[in-house]
């Protein structure tokens, strides 16, 4: 089990967190248009998975901002942005903003992603939500980056996820 910080505060994380040099497994989010999308249908591409607790939060969403932008210069690569955000909450922010180079999942239909991969908050006032996470995979879904971010209210270091690629 992994702690992390919410604004200095110790936060508990249920499940283990993946170390780099592990596969990842599948699993299902839903997409702005209710459609499923799986970790598979993303097979032979690299993948940047943005896990984040909430969209309509500053910090969360300028990592979806910033992955966007970083993600228009990736060759291969996907950047998957997860929380349990309904899939309306994300359309209507990547709408706004004009988001266009990420694919944004909502977890809402597999409550199970966060425990499954340590991330599940539970205490706090961020309760059932996700910590904030980047997991960098290969082309096989081998772990190549995993960074459990020190303190959700902190931005991950896009340039140590971005450089393993």
């Amino acid at each position: 089990m992994a702690t992390t910080k919410l604004a200095g505060n110790p936060v508990q994380l249920a499940g283990d967190f993946p170390g780099k040099e592990k596969s990842i497994k599948n699993f299902t989010a839903v997409k702005q248009d209710l459609s499923e999308v799986c970790l598979e249908d993303f097979q032979g591409k690299r993948k940047v998975l943005n896990i984040f607790p909430s969209i309509d939060t500053d910090v969360c969403a300028t990592s979806v901002r910033t992955f966007n932008q970083k993600a228009s210069d990736l060759e291969n690569t996907e950047v998957i942005c997860l929380s349990f955000d309904l899939p309306f909450a994300q359309k209507r922010f990547c709408g706004a903003e004009g988001i266009e180079n990420v694919v944004t999942g909502s977890l809402f239909r597999n409550p199970d992603f966060a425990k499954d991969y340590g991330l599940l908050i539970e205490d706090g006032p961020l309760k059932g939500l996700t910590a904030r996470a980047v997991i960098v995979l290969d082309e096989n879904n081998k772990i190549l980056h995993a960074a459990l971010v020190d303190d959700i209210s902190h931005e991950p270091d896009y340039n140590a996820a971005l450089a393993v690629l």
